[in-house]
């Protein structure tokens, strides 16, 4: 198990192919899939051509996948992922976060822990400069992990979708967190 980084409660690890069953559940719960494709399901052929490869993907810049399988500590039980992904293939300034947990491990504050422990190893390890994420406006959950990992609201902005589904006719919010921010908030990196 290739460990990315720890913290109390978690364990983020990066995914593998071995992850295909509990990724596939996770992505097939229309609770948890409710702002992504409005909670419709995937099969697991889909699922392999077309969301395998991005959790197994290589960045050059960090020498490491970009999804990461977010584990109880004590347990190693599966809870959902994590993704601290490059905007671009050569540079790490720039990292797009985001989240995706079991029923079972929400209103638990493991999404805040993860993401606030990813944002602060890539500030101080990785040379990230930027840390951006959105979602759906109506999401508040999801939102509500973003402000507590330190980000900032900084833009709502809509897209056309090939299939709507609720709320997206309030558009989607995009948060994101500097380096001189987030230094400002816990002191500088260096």
């Amino acid at each position: 198990m290739s460990v990315f980084l720890q913290t109390d409660r978690l364990t983020l690890r990066a995914a593998d192919d071995a992850d295909v069953d509990h990724v596939l559940e996770l992505h097939n719960d229309p609770e948890v899939m409710r702002y992504i494709n409005g909670g419709q399901p995937i099969s697991r052929e889909t699922f392999v051509r077309e969301t395998l490869p991005r959790f197994l993907r290589t960045f050059p810049c960090t020498g490491d996948r970009a999804f990461f399988i977010a584990q109880e500590r004590d347990t190693e039980m599966f809870l959902g992922w994590f993704e601290f992904r490059p905007t671009a293939d050569d540079s790490c300034a720039t990292v797009e976060l985001g989240y995706r947990l079991c029923r079972k491990a929400w209103a638990r504050g493991l999404a805040s822990e993860g993401a606030r422990a990813l944002i602060r190893k890539g500030f101080t390890e990785l040379g990230v400069e930027r840390v951006i994420a959105d979602t759906m406006t109506v999401n508040a959950r999801s939102r509500r992990v973003m402000e507590k990992a330190g980000l900032r609201h900084v833009r709502t902005f809509f897209e056309e979708w090939p299939d709507a589904i609720d709320g997206s006719e309030e558009g989607d919010v995009a948060y994101e967190l500097t380096r001189s921010e987030w230094e400002r908030q816990n002191g500088p990196t260096a």
